[in-house]
């Protein structure tokens, strides 16, 4: 009879074999909020205009080289609970503001190393929780009163070009000026009367050579693509789009047909090309000149629409198909018939050009009527590409936080040293243990101008003190010169550095929440893993080991 062990008492007993399961302090807490530093710091040293790029090769072994930390985590497989956590909070800030990504797992690292610190000092978590909390709210009451300036006109591309500037230079520092005023002319001609801005609008169509420079911005839209026939341009187009191929159309059924004589096979066949060129000649008699399909052209089409002197491109995703339907004002027709009038799209021009080795079809639209609005990207290798296409994505992204909310905030670590500074006085008049919790949050927003700082090559502790000295004496708008040599000081008004304000409005909120949601967590049960053990690594087995 097998000798019966029993489990040990308590969870473990209650779960499958292979479960794991820790709890208290030691086991739980320090391990989370050790996680969470650990993944905070590596993205720390991709914050700030000097920030350092991370090479990063996903599981698809494509290569990232990026200090986007939206890239940087998305790319990233974090196994880790409490570090998936930080992750998740990052991509509501991205799915929120669409910047400020990297400030949250910076500041929730920050918190949770300062709260590590109080619970060895024996103040529960509850009080360090409470306390993140309250310091919060009077955050959130103060930050207001930081406001420096803000932009009410949005269709003013010099005043906006002037609030993108800073996100862009985050992540392209030196080419900010170009960047800003490419996202503020492809935004401000597509900005709709009165819905909402749309991020999806402004395309980035990225082709290999040239340099930065030979960058432009095209209202309509741009594809990567050769026309099917040989007409190569349109001028005042009419666009007739179809999700269908354009060719002899193929019946449901298989049919068998006796062919007795040669006349009757070119009667046959002469059946279907009549039909072909009455459906063709009927788009043209519409009024199109221009026909666009999802699927293929077919040989004898494409010779009648030279014939009737129609522009034949093929554009097989289905997306970009709905995306040009809405820019140019046209219906995608399902069936190869002749579009009504209300059915046909307008572009002031159609025409095929050649950018570098690329060759490309625009459809412009040179008015303001264009709904869609494409920034034509030029450089040397597709990750520097990439790199751009980022900077442009958070370019956008600040223009909607614009358009919902055009208050701005002095940056630079002005705004996070003046914060800390109210915070550390408020903290004073706190009653009980939860000062000690208010003191420390006002200590981890100094983790920003310190990175900056660090990141620029600077003394942190130098920089803290000339900050600190700086605002007190009523200068709340200075903070760091990363261009200066040595821990100097700039007016951020002055310099045009500035932050949004909606961007760190819901990044202080979702690093506190985060922060206090690792903090609460006290037992980690881990079930077992679905499936059986995982083959070893690197490539076949070796059963000699």
């Amino acid at each position: 009879m097998a000798l019966h062990v029993p489990k040990a008492p308590g969870v473990a007993q209650m779960l499958k074999d292979g479960a794991r399961y820790f709890s208290g302090l030691e086991e739980a807490v320090y391990r989370n909020i050790s996680a969470c530093k650990q993944f905070a710091q590596s993205v720390r040293t991709a914050y700030g205009p000097n920030g350092m790029n991370k090479m990063i090769i996903n599981h698809i072994e494509k290569l990232f080289v990026t200090n986007d930390a939206a890239t940087i985590i998305n790319e990233l497989e974090v196994e880790h609970p409490a570090a998936k956590l930080l992750v998740l909070a990052s991509k509501m800030q991205e799915a929120e503001a669409g910047d400020g990504t990297n400030f949250v797992i910076i500041f929730a690292g920050a918190l949770l190393e300062a709260a590590e610190e109080l619970l060895r000092l024996g103040i529960t978590t509850s009080e360090i929780v409470e306390g993140y909390e309250g310091t919060l709210e009077k955050a959130l009451e103060i930050l207001p009163t930081f406001v420096v300036h803000e932009i009410k006109d949005y269709r003013n591309e010099e005043e906006m070009k002037a609030g993108i500037k800073t996100s862009i230079m985050s992540k392209q520092y030196g080419n900010e000026e170009i960047l800003a005023s490419f996202v503020s002319r492809a935004c401000v001609s597509i900005l709709p009367e009165k819905t909402t801005f749309n991020v999806d609008n402004v395309r980035v169509c990225k082709i290999l050579g040239g340099g930065l420079t030979s960058s432009q911005v095209v209202n309509g839209m741009v594809f990567k693509r050769q026309v099917e026939g040989d007409i190569t341009k349109q001028s005042n187009a009419k666009i007739a789009i179809y999700t269908c191929p354009v060719d002899i159309s193929q019946t449901e059924t298989k049919g068998t047909v006796l062919i007795k004589t040669a006349d009757e096979l070119m009667q046959f066949s002469r059946g279907e090309e009549s039909l072909l060129e009455t459906q063709i000649k009927a788009i043209a008699a519409s009024g199109a000149t221009v026909v666009v399909s999802g699927g293929k052209f077919g040989d004898m089409a494409l010779h009648y629409m030279t014939k009737y002197n129609l522009m034949a491109v093929r554009i097989p995703s289905k997306f970009d198909i709905r995306r040009l339907s809405k820019t140019v004002g046209a219906t995608a027709l399902s069936k190869l018939v002749a579009p009504s009038k209300e059915e046909l799209g307008y572009a002031d021009s159609v025409y095929v050009d050649e950018l570098g080795d690329t060759i490309v079809v625009i459809f412009r639209l040179d008015g303001n009527d264009s709904r869609v609005s494409t920034i034509l990207v030029r450089g040397s290798t597709e990750n520097y590409m990439d790199d751009i296409e980022r900077a442009i994505d958070d370019g956008v992204n600040t223009f909607k936080g614009i358009t919902r909310d055009g208050r701005f905030l002095p940056g630079a670590g002005a705004t996070e040293i003046e914060l800390a500074a109210q915070l550390a006085a408020y903290a004073d008049t706190l009653p009980g243990l939860t000062q000690y919790a208010a003191h420390r949050f006002a200590t981890a927003l100094e983790v920003f101008p310190k990175t900056l700082a660090e990141n620029s090559g600077n003394h942190a502790s130098e920089l803290l003190s000339k900050l600190y000295a700086a605002h007190k004496e009523g200068k709340k708008t200075y903070g760091f010169d990363i261009e200066a040599e040595g821990t100097a000081l700039i007016d951020t008004v002055q310099a045009g550095i500035l932050d949004l304000f909606l961007t760190k409005q819901w990044a202080l909120k979702y690093a506190v929440e985060v922060a206090c949601t690792v903090l609460k967590v006290d037992q980690i049960i881990m079930a077992k893993r679905a499936g059986g053990p995982k083959a070893p690594g690197g490539g076949a087995r070796d059963d000699e080991e």
